[in-house]
C-alpha cells in the first residue's frame, strides 16, 4: 500500500544531546549537564554536594536531591552533553543536510533552560528565543514540518535544587508559562507539538531500585500526576492560541509478549502492559486514569489525591495523537526464575526473546513487534492518530579515510522497520509519520557515549570530546533520501 502523501518522513534530535552550547546564550544547567558519561555496562550519575559539604552520587534522572544540596562538576569527569555534537554552531550546515534528504518533519526540542532558564520570575530569555526562531527560519527554507517537544530531561537544574522538582505543584504553572511563551513566540512556524518525551519513564525510577521507599513511590506517582495536569493544561493552551495546532504527550514503546503460552504469563504481560503503557496512554487519549489505576496505587502503597478540577483539567486536555517510540520489544513471565526485570530502556538477559537477534548493546531487533505495536494501539484507541517518534539502532560506526561510513546494518534494520509500518498501515492504521531516531549523530541519554551513533550523518567527535565536529554522510544518508523520494514504495 502507498503511504499518504502527506506522510511525514524525517528525523528526531534532542536539545541536551546535539546542542552543546550547554553554557552559553544564557542558557541554564540541567540535569543532564552534570551527568557524567557512561557506557553500557555503568551507568551514568550526576554529583552533588550536601548542605553538609559531602559530595554524594545520585542515578541519572532522578530528579531529587536532598533539600538544600546542589549539584556540582568534579574535577577530571567528562560531562558529554556539554558540547554534544554542537548543532548549536551547526545548525544550519545540519538542517541543510537535512533538506537534502528530503526530511519532510523534524522532532526537536526547544530547551525550556534556554527559553525560560530562570523560570517565571526571571521572565523571557531573548537570545534563547532567537536562536530556536533562526533554526526554524533554517527548516522552513527547506520545507521541513517541526514536531516540537517541550520537555526532554532539559528542565533548568535549579527547579530540582529549589523547587524540589515534580512533586512540587507549583511546577504545573512554570511549565505552562513556558509553553505559553513557545505556544506564542513560535506560532508562525509550529504546528506540531509534544508536551512530554516519554512521559512513562519516570515510574522506572522506583521500578529500578531495590530500596524504594513507601515515600519514594507516593512521590513518583505524584510527579507523574503533576505531569499529567501540566501537560493536559498546555494542550487546552495550544488549542485556545492557535486551533491549528495539533498536540501529543509521547510514551516510550515498552512493548512486550508472554514469555509463553502459559495462562499465568499472559496474564503477568496484561499487567505489565497496563502498568507501563496504557495507564498513561489512557489519560493522555481518553482524558482520565482507567478503572485498573486504584490497583496499580494500591500495589505501590500509594495515596494519590486527585480533586474534582484535576479531573475536569484531564477531561479538557486531550491529545490529538499519540507520539511513541519504539526500539525493542521484551518478554515477561511469572515464573519467578525467568522474572522480568524490565524497569528501563534496557533489556535483560532474564527476559529477552530466542528468536530475536540484537544491537550492539543488548537491544532486541523486532520489526513484526512494531506493526504489533501499531495494531495495538489503534485497536484500543478506536484508530487514533499515531505518530513513531523515535526508532533507531545505536552501533559503533567507522569512518574510513575517504570520509564514507558503510553503515549497511543501519540500512538494514530501518528497511525492516519500514516494511512493518506500512502492513500496519495496509490494515488501516492511522499514522501520521516516521521520524527515526537520530538523523544525526548525538549523546546518548542512557549511556553518555557519542560512539553509539544513530544518525544518517557522521559527526567527527569521540567520548572524550576530541574530534573536527566535520559531518559526514553515511551510505544510509543515501539511502533515506531515496526511500522519501519515492515515499516508502522502494521498499
Amino acid at each position: 500500500m502507498t503511504l499518504p502523501k502527506n506522510f511525514l518522513w524525517g528525523g528526531d534530535i534532542s536539545a541536551t544531546q546535539i546542542e552543546g552550547g550547554w553554557s552559553e546564550g544564557n542558557k541554564a544547567p540541567v540535569e543532564t549537564d552534570y551527568l557524567i558519561s557512561g557506557d553500557k555496562n555503568t551507568p551514568r550519575y550526576a554529583y552533588y554536594q550536601t548542605q553538609d559539604g559531602e559530595i554524594v552520587k545520585s542515578l541519572q534522572f532522578s530528579g531529587k536531591i536532598p533539600k538544600g544540596a546542589k549539584y556540582v562538576l568534579k574535577e577530571g569527569k567528562i560531562y558529554p552533553n556539554h558540547f554534544a555534537t554542537d548543532f548549536y554552531h551547526h545548525y544550519k550546515e545540519d538542517i541543510a543536510l537535512l533538506g537534502e534528504m528530503g526530511f519532510k518533519a523534524l522532532n526537536l526540542t526547544v530547551s525550556w533552560a534556554r527559553v525560560m532558564p530562570n523560570g517565571i520570575n526571571g521572565g523571557i530569555n531573548k537570545e534563547g528565543v532567537e536562536f530556536y526562531l533562526s533554526v526554524f527560519k533554517e527548516m522552513q527554507k527547506f520545507h521541513i514540518e517541526p514536531i516540537v517537544t517541550l520537555y526532554k530531561y532539559d528542565m533548568p537544574a535549579f527547579y530540582i535544587t529549589d523547587f524540589g522538582g515534580w512533586s512540587n505543584r507549583q511546577m504545573i504553572d512554570e511549565f505552562v508559562a513556558f509553553a505559553k511563551v513557545c505556544f506564542k513566540k513560535f506560532k508562525k512556524y509550529v504546528h506540531y507539538w509534544v508536551t512530554f518525551n516519554e512521559i512513562n519513564i519516570l515510574k522506572m525510577t522506583i521500578d529500578g531500585e531495590k530500596d524504594a521507599t513507601v515515600k519514594d513511590k507516593q512521590r513518583t506517582f505524584e510527579e507523574l500526576h503533576n505531569q499529567f495536569i501540566a501537560s493536559a493544561k498546555a494542550i487546552r493552551l495550544a488549542h485556545e492560541i492557535n486551533p491549528k495546532n495539533k498536540i501529543g504527550c509521547m510514551i516510550c514503546g515498552l512493548f512486550t509478549y508472554p514469555r509463553t503460552c502459559n495462562p499465568e504469563d499472559i496474564l503477568a504481560n496484561q499487567k505489565y502492559e497496563e502498568d507501563n503503557l496504557f495507564y498513561y496512554a489512557d489519560v493522555i487519549i481518553r482524558g482520565h486514569y482507567p478503572s485498573y489505576a486504584k490497583r496499580v496505587w494500591k500495589e505501590y502503597r500509594v495515596d494519590l489525591q486527585i480533586t474534582e478540577e484535576d479531573k475536569k483539567i484531564l477531561a479538557s486536555g486531550k491529545a490529538d495523537f499519540l507520539p511513541f517510540s519504539y526500539y525493542f520489544t521484551n518478554c515477561i513471565s511469572e515464573d519467578a526464575s525467568q522474572k522480568s526485570t524490565l524497569t528501563g530502556i534496557t533489556s535483560n538477559t532474564s527476559n529477552k526473546n530466542p528468536y530475536l537477534e540484537e544491537t550492539q548493546w543488548g537491544w532486541q531487533i523486532d520489526p513484526k513487534g512494531l506493526k504489533y505495536a501499531l495494531e495495538m494501539f489503534s485497536d484500543r484507541y478506536d484508530n487514533f492518530p499515531l505518530l513513531i517518534i523515535e526508532n533507531g539502532i545505536g552501533a559503533i560506526d567507522k569512518l574510513e579515510d575517504d570520509h564514507t561510513i558503510h553503515d549497511q546494518y543501519r540500512i538494514d534494520y530501518h528497511r525492516e522497520h519500514i516494511k512493518a509500518l506500512k502492513e500496519a498501515v495496509d490494515d488501516g492504521v492511522n499514522l501520521l509519520g516516521y521520524t527515526m531516531w537520530s538523523c544525526i549523530d548525538l549523546v546518548s541519554a542512557g549511556t553518555g557515549e557519542l560512539r553509539k551513533r544513530y544518525g544518517f550523518i557522521y559527526v567527527d567527535i569521540d567520548d572524550q570530546g576530541q574530534g573536527t565536529f566535520n559531518r559526514y554522510k553515511k551510505d544510509s544518508f543515501y539511502w533515506y533520501k531515496d526511500v522519501i523520494a519515492n515515499n516508502g514504495d522502494n521498499i
